[in-house]
């Protein structure tokens, strides 16, 4: 069975997060491993980390080197090198002292060393505490497993904006 874990789920109308944990039923062939569901749980904090100390290079650094990021605005960042030198204008220009906070989560394992993860969450930034609609967000990440270490690979990360 692929697990899915919601680490926060919205309540309608509401910025509130709830705690659960949901069980998907396995369409693929791989099933999640504790360790690896671990890990992944692991470089998702040190992109965290590296978004609040705005830190490019760190945040570059959990990408494998031919990776690509496309950010909320459509820009594209190729490779290892332009994810830091982009980030890092970002966090320099735009993003100073805001932290990456996570609602929800879903981890499929379509292959044992491939990992799609969906997240919606927003930045938060300084004074915040909780995101406002405005601000939400939802991205996918690509993360591969590579001699024993788990590392991202593609990002796309888009806005929320109801239609209507």
């Amino acid at each position: 069975m692929v697990l899915a874990m919601v680490v926060g789920a919205m309540v309608v109308g509401s910025m509130t997060p709830a705690i659960a944990s949901t069980p998907v039923a396995d369409r693929d062939a791989a099933a999640a491993r504790p360790d690896d569901l671990a890990a992944l749980g692991r470089l998702r904090e040190r992109q965290e980390d590296a978004w609040a100390r705005g830190d490019g290079a760190a945040y570059a650094a959990i990408h494998t080197p031919d990776a690509d990021v496309v950010t909320f605005n459509g820009e594209h960042l190729r490779t290892r090198a332009g994810i830091e030198a982009g980030m890092q204008h970002y966090f320099d220009v735009y993003l100073r002292g805001t932290r990456i906070s996570t609602l929800t989560e879903q981890v499929r394992r379509p292959e044992p060393d491939l990992a799609v993860i969906v997240r919606t969450g927003c930045v938060l930034w300084p004074g915040e505490i909780a995101c406002s609609e405005e601000a939400l967000s939802i991205n996918t990440s690509i993360a591969v497993k590579r001699h024993g270490t788990w590392w991202y690979t593609s990002f796309q990360n888009t806005r929320i904006r109801p239609l209507g």
